[in-house]
């Protein structure tokens, strides 16, 4: 570990992967890498939030799939801090499509979608601001 401080992250277990039951095998593999849990929240996304997460994509055609995906059913939003979490997060989650993403990452292993993927991450440090601002205010 580095003497850096804590980086936060925020992560999206998506409606799909709750649907699965998936969520304990995601979050238990990024405590088992070491990574924090500081919050979480089970709830659904409203068409508003969706909207300012996803503000960059709200005029693309693969927006409104998206955004029906990600407020069609519960998920999950958690707060995940450790040295590069960002970095560290994305690496474990792997490519978008589940189809191509390595073997060992999340998507690797357990999708087989682009956009029915299991989770979202933040890609920045810039992203991971503004989107933990959105989904945990108080923070």
């Amino acid at each position: 570990m580095s003497t850096s401080a804590a980086e936060r992250s925020l992560v999206l277990i998506k409606p799909d992967a709750v649907r699965r039951g998936l969520v304990g095998e995601i979050l238990g593999r990024f405590e088992r890498k070491g990574l924090v849990i500081e919050e979480m929240v089970l709830r659904t996304m409203d068409a508003e939030l969706a909207d300012q997460h996803y503000a960059e994509h709200v005029d693309k055609a693969f927006y409104p799939p998206l955004k029906d995906f990600m407020t069609g059913g519960p998920l999950v939003a958690v707060v995940i801090s450790g040295d590069e979490a960002i970095d560290v997060v994305r690496a474990m989650i792997g490519a978008t499509d589940g189809r191509k993403a390595a073997a060992g990452t999340l998507r690797g292993d357990l999708s087989l979608s682009n956009r029915e993927n299991l989770v979202h991450a933040s890609d920045s440090p810039d992203s991971a601001k503004r989107e933990l601002a959105l989904w945990f205010p108080h923070l």
